[in-house]
């Protein structure tokens, strides 16, 4: 079954890996709502399903129960009746007994999905799985156990740090991510849905890789009637889903939101204390552990500044559906049919297009640094600013990439619909700007002035005098 999975290539492997190993496997999987994580285990282990049971959001332990019996039910139809069990110890009990019963050496996977909701408040889910896998599970080569959750920091708090039964008993992790762009790409195409690469950037600087939204999109629509279907339409698959989305991972999501919305005011991203001081009713301790949370989601990346220390990290909202809701959706109570079809073609859309584009390109560093001919060579990558003073003008990088090989890529990332021109004005700034950065920083390093474009940079003297380097679009659908 798994043709059906589209990318997900490290992913698979791991997959494969665990399945052919000769001792018991526990795989924990997590990753943000609509990523895609059932899909791919379901359809990956569709041979090998022995047990499959899911938690259902908000039901008390008893529904949980029933809903366990059920499965049970379903997947060992031959030892029929079960009993609803009074408790998830005796839930696990009978679930061994089935087990004792299955015959052959080959793997059999058993998965526990939506993990948080199961170990609802004092059910006891947790122990009583703990005590499963460590006193027979963990025993039998043939067994291999997946969790899996949305709440990420859930399952990174409670599984993959538990300090009691559970303890580094996980032997496998796999944090799901969205799809990247040549996934996107294959995605569609698989639903025979063809479009331009520039079409599918601004599809993507919108909606990102979430696979449940990209199945919304429809074939033989531009993208602006794309997304005036599915975000501005009353009926709209993503018309409700940002409030939707937060309050499905977090318990107090309103805090949550409110980073997000901090987050996506500024570009370039903000500092802790810069969001302690944006809300003010925040306290130190809470917001680190929302921010951990919106970062092991995938919300939010945290980003070090060249040249600054740890505490002036810089937190950056990542997820592209989010940064688009909050700039164009968010407080709009009538949506009126062809309004972002006419709000697509304004110069303020096209500004906010470039600093979408920043991000995509944040997300695409491994497709950029192949395309540059560096993707064995260790790097980090940060932004960078400084307010100037009397010997040189204040100025912003878009991306910088050090490299270990005493060499500075210098990013410029443009998004436009045609080559980029360098003219006079642009140039002499050019010029400024990587003054202001070596004189600021005093970096003996070798800078390498690079552009990263949609569909590159107009030829002239400019563009040979100053550009030491290009990455068009293309490459950023690369593997």
């Amino acid at each position: 079954m798994e043709n059906l999975i589209i990318g997900r290539t490290e992913e698979s492997a791991i997959l494969q890996r665990l399945l052919t190993s000769n001792q018991a496997e526990l795989l924990a999987v997590y990753g943000r709502r609509r990523v895609g994580k059932t899909f791919l285990i379901r359809n990956y282990y569709a041979k090998s399903l022995q047990f499959y049971c899911s938690g259902q959001l908000g039901a008390t332990q008893r529904q949980q129960l029933n809903n366990f019996r059920e499965q049970l039910e379903a997947y060992f139809p031959q030892l029929q009746p079960f009993q609803t069990a009074e408790s998830w110890q005796e839930a696990f009990s009978q679930l061994r007994q089935c087990l004792e019963k299955s015959k052959g050496k080959a793997k059999k996977v058993l998965f526990f999905d939506e993990l948080p909701w199961l170990d609802s408040h004092k059910s006891g889910f947790l122990s009583a799985f703990s005590y499963f896998w460590n006193i027979y599970a963990s025993q039998r080569n043939d067994l291999l156990l997946v969790i899996c959750g949305s709440a990420a920091s859930w399952i990174i708090k409670k599984v993959i740090n538990n300090k009691g039964g559970l303890h580094n008993r996980i032997t496998q992790r796999i944090r799901l991510l969205p799809f990247n762009l040549q996934e996107t790409e294959a995605y569609l195409l698989s639903r025979h849905i063809k479009l331009t690469q520039y079409q599918l950037l601004q599809l993507y600087m919108a909606i990102g890789g979430i696979p449940h939204y990209l199945n919304a999109v429809e074939r033989g629509k531009s993208v602006p009637q794309i997304i005036e279907q599915i975000c501005f339409s009353k009926d709209g698959a993503l018309a409700n889903e940002f409030n939707n989305l937060y309050s499905a991972l977090f318990a107090s999501a309103e805090k949550h939101i409110e980073i997000i919305q901090a987050l996506a005011g500024k570009n370039m991203g903000l500092t802790r204390t810069e969001l302690l001081t944006e809300s003010r009713q925040m306290t130190g301790g809470g917001l680190t552990t929302i921010l951990e949370e919106l970062t092991e989601s995938g919300f939010v990346t945290k980003n070090q500044p060249y040249n600054k220390k740890k505490k002036d990290a810089l937190y950056r909202l990542s997820d592209e559906y989010s940064f688009f809701y909050l700039r164009y959706m968010h407080g709009k109570t009538v949506r009126e049919q062809g309004q972002w079809l006419a709000q697509s073609n304004t110069t303020q859309y096209r500004s906010w297009c470039g600093y979408a584009f920043e991000n995509v390109c944040f997300k695409h560093i491994h497709q950029i640094k192949k395309a540059l001919g560096i993707a064995g060579i260790y790097t980090e990558q940060s932004s960078w600013t400084t307010s100037g003073n009397e010997f040189y003008e204040g100025a912003q990088i878009d991306l910088l990439i050090v490299r270990s090989d005493q060499s500075i890529n210098i990013c410029e990332i443009k998004f436009s619909e045609h080559p980029f021109k360098i003219d006079k004005k642009y140039a002499e700034a050019l010029q400024k700007k990587i003054l202001a950065f070596k004189q600021s920083t005093n970096s003996k390093s070798n800078t390498i002035l690079t552009f990263v474009s949609t569909y590159g940079l107009a030829n002239n003297s400019y563009n040979e005098q100053l550009v030491d380097a290009e990455v068009r679009m293309e490459s950023l659908f690369s593997s």
